[in-house]
């Protein structure tokens, strides 16, 4: 049996990314409940209670990103590497649930408008539009190749948008003096941010259930393997992924000659690194003895 981990491969640290998002967040919402307790807002001080949220949420995906980094354990063999999935899928959840939330707000000032956003609420809010966008800028490089990264981005940039749609609604309605116009654009905002939370969630949910990761074609992986020298039969295929950057393989390849050596094995292994992305491969080479089949041969068998 042959096993392959390829060193090379590293996890981009987003610690200080993490610490600058979460400190001026953490600020931003100590602003929201001065202003809101002088000015006697209760929508600034409903803001705070959710970019507090917001806090919580980078709080949680800077800690899976540092526990991806720790070394495996006679315990947890793997490392502490899926975390970033679970947590990834838990900011999708809460993230859903303040649109959500927000939402149900919007509904409500449909059947009772509410007072016109004050000044005060329209300039704290535009700090928040400069804050939040800032701080989603520094994940959006990492937001496409991790999950973790994406859930981080998506909750900085929906409060920016947020932000944005009470400064666009206040002053809306500061010249019109319509009040609808801060529900509509409030529900706007929430249709938009839910679209690609629910990719997060359904990616999240994908990758917790050991899914084959987005961008591995399992049947190219498959064709590879099986169109490799000597190489008989393909089977106990397995691709998932360890963490929201990690991809693991395992497979059974049938080699009637028998074992084709370590250079043949490290070869194939190099391979599924630079085509398909896979870090850890394991495979084990079985010579075909119908006196002594495996039983993992038949596809519908685990």
């Amino acid at each position: 049996m042959a096993h392959h981990h390829n060193h090379g491969h590293h996890v981009t640290d987003y610690s200080r990314a993490f610490a600058i998002g979460t400190t001026l967040n953490i600020g931003f919402v100590l602003l929201e409940v001065t202003y809101g307790i002088s000015a006697h807002s209760v929508a600034l001080l409903a803001d705070a209670g959710h970019n507090l949220s917001d806090v919580l949420s980078l709080v949680l995906a800077w800690g899976a990103s540092a526990l991806t980094r720790r070394q495996p354990s006679h315990r947890y063999t793997y490392g502490l590497r899926r975390s970033s999935i679970l947590i990834a899928l838990l900011n999708a959840i809460i993230l859903l649930i303040a649109m959500g939330g927000i939402a149900w707000e919007a509904v409500q000032r449909f059947r009772a408008p509410g007072p016109v956003a004050g000044t005060t609420v329209i300039g704290v809010a535009t700090v928040g539009i400069v804050i939040n966008t800032v701080t989603a800028l520094l994940f959006m490089s990492g937001r496409k190749r991790d999950l973790n990264i994406r859930g981080a981005f998506l909750h900085m940039a929906a409060d920016a948008g947020v932000s944005l749609g009470v400064v666009l609604a206040g002053i809306a309605i500061l010249i019109t003096g319509w009040l609808w116009f801060d529900p509509v654009v409030s529900l706007l905002i929430v249709a938009v941010v839910v679209v690609g939370t629910w990719k997060l969630l359904q990616d999240s949910v994908n990758l917790a259930m050991d899914a084959v990761p987005e961008g591995i074609e399992p049947l190219a992986v498959r064709t590879y393997l099986s169109e490799l020298p000597n190489v008989a039969q393909v089977h106990d295929l397995h691709i998932w992924a360890m963490s929201t950057t990690e991809t693991a393989l395992t497979a059974h390849l049938v080699i009637p000659a028998g074992h084709p050596g370590d250079a043949f094995l490290c070869g194939i292994c190099k391979a599924l690194h630079d085509q398909f992305g896979i870090e850890h491969a394991t495979l084990q080479v079985e010579t075909g003895d119908s006196d002594h089949p495996c039983s993992l041969g038949p596809d519908h068998c685990v």
